[in-house]
């Protein structure tokens, strides 16, 4: 299974999201899932947010593109191949005032790409193209949203991505949120990381499976 993974936490060895991003890799191998992941830390390499001469070029179409513009779309472009390379998305990221890092941001800006990751039909319709990936969020709150608490309306993360994610094909992604975490004392803080860390374990079961059901798929097909 390759896996594109990519973190987006400002904290480097001190960040949950990160650590839970690790270990999930590892519960994938401990069930017997051969795992290459292609890694990007967007916190280190960030993606360019979008400029004017972005913006233009990519409502071009390929055809009509100076070399300038398909300069100014490469590192993009080569972004969107590693999407499509992959069979599993891994996407860690903590919570940054309701919502996602910036840099996190522009990466979803940079893969957002007509007649790449999503196409229009002639009635006007919009149809992703990236369907086949298994995709699992993990992100870290400081607070406590869950349905129930004082803060859980504020939680401007989980639809956004869930809608940026759509718009090109992922229909049903996976979420395990640790939280609460920074606003809380350590009993809280124990916790919620051990529902995480129990939650994560039983993602990589349900992949591994996925895997082996898809292993065995492509085994038939060539037989």
């Amino acid at each position: 299974m390759r896996i594109l993974h990519v973190d987006a936490s400002a904290k480097r060895e001190r960040s949950n999201s990160r650590a839970l991003a690790r270990q999930f890799i590892e519960n994938l191998r401990k069930e017997g899932v051969a795992v290459e992941v292609d890694y990007l830390d967007v916190a280190v390499d960030p993606p360019s947010h979008v400029t004017e001469a972005f913006a233009i070029a990519t409502y071009h179409a390929e055809q009509d593109r100076s070399a300038e513009m398909r300069a100014t779309l490469a590192a993009s472009d080569a972004l969107c191949k590693r999407l499509f390379d992959a069979d599993a998305f891994v996407f860690a990221m903590p919570m940054y005032n309701w919502s996602m890092p910036s840099a996190f941001k522009a990466f979803i800006d940079n893969i957002t790409r007509t007649d790449i990751t999503y196409k229009t039909t002639h009635d006007g319709r919009i149809v992703g193209q990236l369907t086949r990936q298994k995709t699992l969020f993990i992100t870290t709150r400081g607070a406590d949203l869950r349905p129930g608490n004082v803060f859980s309306s504020m939680d401007a993360l989980t639809p956004a991505l869930k809608a940026a994610f759509r718009f090109i094909g992922v229909d049903a992604p996976q979420f395990v949120n640790a939280q609460p975490l920074q606003f809380s004392d350590q009993e809280a803080r124990t916790a919620a990381l051990d529902r995480a860390h129990l939650e994560l374990e039983g993602v990589a079961a349900q992949w591994a499976a996925w895997e082996r059901t898809r292993a065995h798929s492509a085994q038939v097909a060539t037989a």
